[in-house]
């Protein structure tokens, strides 16, 4: 019977996923008000059917009662969450909430499969920071001076970077955080806040050769901070969003073209600079011959995607536990081996989504300040999700970033969810300060470069 349940969940929760991204996909469309309530509501539904059939699953496969109270709990508080920020914004953009939700649901299912004190403590962090995020947008409505504070956001990136440089913790041969006793912090997570809007205070109003010597001067200082730590992903990460919104913002594809050949070549030096990434190289382009070694990982990441399939072994039938660290930078290989291949790419259309809201919301962003913000912010979303699942399939070496909202890890986990509480209080509160003076809005055109 149980075994029975089991299957029943697994091709199921595929259709219902599907189901869901094409109600979110049509959310997206021109569709009306009370069009876009019922979808809320439809998918709202879907979520907590798909939560409820794995949280079951869970229970009947491993009697837990306390992994059961777990699942309850976390549905009951992402719940409250997304209804009562619901409530208190009504113009927040809710598919971004119920993107969320989902993006958390599994999350919690696959956490709780690997490990059920990993999955704990991710509630807790996440719980706090949900209730934290409530009045996020709040204060962004009572703090209009943000942009002026954009070199205060370059120093703290900075002073930051350098604190993990010079005293952080090791980790797989990247200096990536600081022990603080009960935890452990990983401050470029938290950078990837303060960056975008650093770069969008220096630009959102004008061009000139001087900013932006000035910008890249101060960005490039963040990147080779994050170099000699060997964290070599988030700088590649940063790199891209300083590129992509320096193109936003000058309009300049020579510069973007410019920036990517620079990036090529500076990526081609790290190679020949730092032993683990020719490790990592060699692991990628083949890892057959050192599965012994280096290229276990990424071995064991094939094996389970290629064991899962297209439907998946099922919950707790499958192996996760044999790819290291499954819960950090193979959780994708994990959520196939077990979910299936349909699931797993439903959960990419759902990360490709959400970047799309992300996009919608910055270009009805009026404020110029806000749009530049919340386009980096979607840049670094984008980026972080196509280096974890290109990793993870073996489509480029694995950088070692997490998943968003679905990696084990606190740092990536609260960063996230503020940065998405930040881009709500773009989109809800954009209007009520476009006409603030000295400000720069969607209707006026940066200056050229001079």
């Amino acid at each position: 019977m149980i075994n029975i349940f089991s299957a029943i969940t697994r091709y199921a929760s595929i259709l219902f996923i599907c189901i869901y991204m094409m109600l979110a996909f049509r959310a997206v469309s021109n569709v009306s008000r009370q069009q876009k309530r019922r979808l809320f509501y439809c998918e709202s539904a879907i979520i907590t059917i798909i939560y409820s059939m794995y949280s079951v699953t869970a229970f009947l496969k491993t009697k837990s009662v306390n992994g059961l109270i777990l699942c309850a709990v976390t549905y009951v508080i992402l719940l409250i969450i997304v209804f009562v920020c619901c409530k208190i914004y009504p113009k927040s953009n809710k598919f971004l909430l119920t993107n969320i939700w989902l993006m958390m649901s599994i999350s919690s299912v696959i956490l709780l499969r690997i490990s059920y004190t990993k999955a704990l403590r991710q509630f807790i962090m996440g719980a706090a920071t949900l209730i934290l995020t409530l009045i996020v947008p709040y204060l962004m409505s009572k703090i209009s001076i943000l942009r002026k504070y954009y070199y205060s956001y370059a120093a703290f990136g900075i002073v930051l970077l350098l604190v993990v440089f010079i005293a952080g913790d090791v980790t797989y041969g990247a200096k990536l955080s600081i022990d603080l006793g009960i935890i452990s912090v990983q401050p470029s997570e938290f950078i990837k806040i303060t960056y975008p809007m650093f770069i969008a205070g220096m630009l959102y109003q004008n061009i000139s050769v001087k900013k932006l010597l000035i910008t890249s001067a101060l960005c490039a200082i963040h990147v080779v901070i994050l170099v000699l730590s060997k964290d070599l992903g988030s700088a590649l990460i940063f790199c891209l969003a300083y590129l992509f919104m320096i193109y936003a913002a000058t309009g300049r594809k020579l510069l973007l073209l410019a920036g990517l050949l620079a990036g090529s070549a500076a990526s081609a030096a790290a190679y020949f600079l730092f032993s683990h990434v020719q490790v990592r190289v060699a692991a990628w382009i083949n890892p057959w011959p050192i599965i012994d070694g280096s290229g276990y990982q990424i071995a064991q990441s094939i094996f389970a995607i290629g064991t899962g399939s297209l439907f998946g072994m099922g919950l707790y039938d499958g192996n996760p536990n044999l790819i290291p660290v499954a819960e950090q930078d193979f959780i994708f290989s994990a959520i196939s081996e077990e979910m299936g291949g349909f699931f797993a790419l439903a959960l990419i259309l759902l990360c490709f989504h959400t970047f799309v809201i992300m996009i919608k919301i910055c270009f009805k962003c009026n404020d110029n300040f806000y749009k530049l913000t919340c386009f980096g912010m979607a840049v670094i979303y984008g980026v972080q999700v196509f280096l974890t699942v290109g990793g993870a399939v073996k489509l480029i070496p694995s950088t070692g970033v997490t998943l968003p909202l679905i990696s084990y890890g606190g740092s990536s986990l609260v960063s996230t969810l503020l940065m998405f509480a930040i881009i709500q209080g773009f989109n809800i509160y954009d209007k009520e300060n476009k006409t603030e003076s000295g400000i720069s809005t969607g209707k006026n055109k940066f200056k050229k470069i001079k």
